[in-house]
């Protein structure tokens, strides 16, 4: 195959997705905007093709030569699509449909896109509705993320013929170690808390469903997708997930993860009313017809995050970076304030004795 086009490829699945391909030998180029810098992508930055570019302004120059492109772009999650609707309805919606737009016009091939399984969201108190759903179910989200990435989805795989290949993959909830770190993942941040102060909370009591896969199960879902028989993937949609777990049953058991590598933690429970997210998945299509099997548990990928985390120093739990929408408020006031004064520190034209010129300063 040829180059792969990665976008989003320096966030918390890219960095994961990068490796995994660069280890089987692909050619990469990455299309990101290094929203939250170089340092995660830093170990690969020296082997793959960089473009620092916004999904937005997609052109044809972008998957010359690639044999495949792997969307992960765009905002990617609830907060941070309610925190600026327009911005995820461009990105996560009219972007991605450009992309695979460019992307067959250009004679890619193949095309893998991330969607959500959020968008089989029912909410608790549905019980009649609580069902384990697969691909053919009627799906009716709500939230303006889910809303974005099934528009996409819809469209995209439309697209499909006898010489484009899309797929997408609706996943779970994703966990696990990423040098981009997220603790805004429910198991990451259960591992952040017990870490930070030897508490797991769970909100509503922990009723809520959720299907759950490690990063590493997702970049290896997504490799399969570029190696296997194009007729399995072309304008397909596959579930992917490792298990789904009530949040109860998932905090008990990354206490006793966290307990046996020397972590402890208590458990609190919150019965508060919450605008709570609660669905359950079926993964058997992805199974039978990929032959994709998960293979990280939840318990494996605690002791791996704690190990990783300990070694790199990640412990900084309260800064904004490990939060997407936390981090995203942050830049946008920073834009604000250096859009007003036009530097950070370094005024210019101040500071120079008297008499001095500014080295700005012509004459």
């Amino acid at each position: 195959m040829k180059k792969v086009l990665v976008i989003g490829g320096a966030g918390y699945v890219g960095c994961v997705l990068v490796e995994g391909l660069l280890a089987k030998g692909y050619s990469v180029r990455v299309l990101d905007r290094l929203f939250f810098g170089r340092e995660p992508a830093r170990s690969f930055l020296d082997r793959v093709e960089l473009v620092v570019e916004d999904m937005r302004a997609f052109e044809p120059e972008h998957v010359r030569d690639c044999g495949a492109v792997i969307n992960i772009g765009g905002l990617s999650n609830d907060p941070t699509a309610e925190f600026d609707p327009r911005a995820n309805e461009e990105m996560n919606t009219h972007a991605s449909i450009r992309v695979a737009e460019v992307a067959k016009a250009a004679g890619v091939p193949r095309l893998v896109y991330a969607s959500t399984a959020s968008i089989y969201d029912r909410g608790v108190g549905e019980q009649s509705r609580d069902v384990l759903l697969d691909e053919d179910a009627v799906v009716e989200p709500r939230a303006a993320y889910a809303t974005s990435k099934l528009a996409a989805e819809r469209e995209i795989l439309a697209m499909a013929d006898e010489s484009f290949a899309p797929v997408s993959f609706r996943q779970g909830t994703v966990f696990g170690f990423s040098p981009r770190m997220r603790y805004d993942l429910v198991v990451n941040t259960f591992v952040k808390d017990a870490l930070d102060g030897g508490m797991l909370h769970v909100f509503y009591g922990g009723e809520m469903w959720r299907p759950l896969i490690d990063v590493k199960d997702v970049a290896r879902a997504y490799v399969i997708a570029l190696e296997c028989d194009a007729e399995l993937i072309r304008g397909q949609v596959y579930n992917l997930a490792r298990e789904n777990f009530r949040i109860s049953e998932l905090a008990l058991r990354s206490q006793l993860a966290l307990r046996a590598i020397g972590v402890p933690a208590e458990l609190d429970a919150d019965y508060a009313p919450r605008m709570i997210r609660s669905y359950r998945i079926s993964s058997e299509k992805v199974e039978k017809i990929l032959g994709f099997r998960s293979q990280v548990s939840v318990e494996e990928s605690i002791g791996h995050m704690v190990k990783e985390i300990r070694a790199r120093g990640l412990t900084d739990f309260t800064h904004p970076r490990y939060y997407n929408i936390e981090w995203m408020k942050l830049l946008e006031e920073s834009v604000r304030i250096v859009s007003r004064h036009g530097y950070v520190l370094s005024k210019p034209g101040w500071g120079n004795r008297p008499g001095e010129r500014s080295p700005t300063e012509g004459g």
